[in-house]
């Protein structure tokens, strides 16, 4: 059900968010919340799944449905819904850790799939919540307690892996910038198919550093493409830190015939005894 005139605070939950200060998730929980509020659709309507991480937090400080699921497995549990339940809004929510680590292979399938759902990544380039290990898209040299002399391994390119797999919507943002985060996510979510945000969204904490990023970020100077090979040259020159929609694709969404809705669980219970 759509309902004009929302506002941001009708999404929110009234638990406060436990980040660190100055951590860009902040940002990313107000664009949502915005986001969400822009498309009209009630609470009940959408639901907000995720994995592990700080990132994962947000769930519980929505006030729709959640699911705050185990590491790396966000896009399973969201894809499975979205497919039991195609009336819903459904957005999975992680980070550089739970989604392209040890969720890196469910991510790879989530584009392929094309399931009509949203992928929102917060990429602080570090595992936040363990205490500053470096993630898949730390940068090889960068030098901390836990890795002296940075690991020497490449980065994982969220935007490339999506857009080589399937992604039918491919944008990337700066969680500083709430504007340009809302009005992203509002067209990721309306646009059908698999549709992937990667929000740069600093971590203050073990990376300082990262504060520079507001003045690193550019908006993109060229258009989105829904030609993927444009898309892929425009890519693989990126810099890391070019805003904007990248790659709006044409390809149909995954749509699976459901079952007719089971209200008495008992029979199926009953299957399942030992």
């Amino acid at each position: 059900m759509n309902i004009p005139n929302r506002k941001a605070s009708d999404f929110k939950s009234d638990i406060d968010p436990i980040w660190c200060p100055g951590c860009g998730d902040y940002h990313v929980l107000l664009s949502l919340t915005k986001a969400l509020a822009q498309l009209g659709r009630a609470p009940e309507d959408v639901a907000v799944v995720s994995g592990i991480g700080c990132s994962s937090r947000i769930p519980a400080y929505t006030s729709c449905y959640g699911f705050h699921g185990v590491h790396g497995r966000a896009l399973a549990v969201a894809a499975g819904l979205k497919v039991a339940r195609p009336d819903l809004t459904v957005l999975a929510m992680s980070g550089d850790g739970d989604g392209f680590s040890i969720g890196g292979n469910h991510f790879l399938h989530a584009c392929r799939r094309n399931v009509d759902m949203t992928y929102i990544v917060m990429d602080n380039r570090v595992y936040g919540m363990t205490k500053g290990q470096p993630s898949p898209t730390t940068e090889p040299d960068w030098d901390s307690a836990l890795s002296p002399g940075g690991t020497g391994l490449s980065p994982f390119h969220p935007l490339v892996i999506a857009l080589a797999s399937g992604a039918n919507f491919v944008a990337r943002e700066f969680s500083g910038n709430i504007k340009a985060c809302t009005a992203t996510i509002v067209e990721a979510i309306r646009h059908p198919g698999f549709s992937f945000v990667e929000i740069l969204s600093p971590c203050v904490t073990f990376r300082p550093d990262e504060r520079e990023w507001k003045t690193q970020v550019h908006k993109a100077v060229v258009e989105a493409t829904d030609d993927p090979a444009r898309a892929a040259r425009r890519i693989m020159t990126d810099d890391g830190f070019n805003t904007g929609i990248l790659y709006r694709g044409r390809r149909e969404p995954y749509f699976a015939s459901v079952a007719e809705r089971l209200d008495d669980v008992a029979p199926l219970e009953r299957a399942f005894e030992i």
